[in-house]
């Protein structure tokens, strides 16, 4: 039987500083085909190529990878400073009216980093072009050095609501995860339940309050070694599950909230 495909938004790169290319991290799709049982799609984000509504027929549900170009200021009704660093104007054109049509017919989405913070303004939602500025806060940034392992090094607490949604997936209030962003969540966006937080009171969990499929998205990395790891297995195995449904002929009446 042939498994649900799940698109995963790539981003624009060029090769030895002249090529253009599409590319995601190949720990995404070991991730999707792993852990949520899906077949990985590897979608080029760009208006040019795909529509939404061509991604969506042809995608169970879609994760919303990290990437170094940040979320255009603009979608958030702010100028651009130097502080929000690179941008991708092309993901920006597919990712945000493709997370609100599937916010709004139940298809499941998963925000991961910057795919966390395009959930937020895709609702929106504004953020902070460097947490590590704001008075109090520590710096979430990738390690600039060291192996990828040291990169990807599980060292930041996390917080759940108890009781909220993402306590009863991980069958716990604390968690520990990895931290590689350098923006964050200023203004939560529309019915953007923040459900966990680091110790600094930066924003790491969400869900969409009212959304009839699932909408759960991180700012951390639980792609890293996600077959092992206890906080980000059954993350992509939850997602793998509402991917299952939907692409069985689940429809919102019947999908759990989460």
């Amino acid at each position: 039987m042939a498994r649900p495909v799940v698109g995963i938004i790539g981003n624009s790169y060029l090769i030895n500083d002249e090529y253009p290319a599409h590319a995601g991290g190949t720990m995404n799709s070991e991730a999707v085909a792993e852990v949520s049982g899906a077949m990985p799609l590897l979608i080029p984000a760009d208006p040019r190529f795909v529509t939404v509504d061509e991604l969506m027929a042809t995608c169970a549900g879609f994760v919303f990878t990290g990437g170094r170009p940040n979320v255009h200021p603009e979608e958030y009704g702010e100028p651009e400073t130097e502080a929000h660093g690179q941008f991708d104007r092309a993901r920006d054109a597919i990712a945000l009216p493709l997370i609100r049509a599937c916010v709004a017919a139940g298809q499941p989405i998963m925000g991961i980093c910057r795919g966390f913070q395009e959930v937020n303004v895709a609702m929106g939602g504004t953020l902070y072009p460097e947490i590590r500025d704001l008075p109090g806060r520590m710096n979430h940034r990738m390690p600039p050095d060291g192996s990828l392992e040291e990169k990807f090094e599980i060292r930041q607490k996390v917080s759940f609501t108890p009781d909220g949604v993402f306590d009863q997936l991980m069958g716990a209030t604390e968690v520990m995860t990895n931290t590689l962003h350098g923006q964050g969540i200023k203004e939560p966006g529309n019915h953007v339940v923040i459900d966990g937080w680091a110790e600094d009171g930066t924003p790491e969990a969400l869900y969409i309050e009212g959304a009839p499929g699932f909408t759960l998205s991180v700012q951390w990395h639980p792609e890293w070694r996600a077959a092992t790891d206890p906080v980000s297995r059954p993350l992509f195995e939850a997602f793998g599950a509402a991917v299952a449904q939907w692409s069985k002929g689940a429809r919102p009446e019947t999908l759990r909230r989460a």
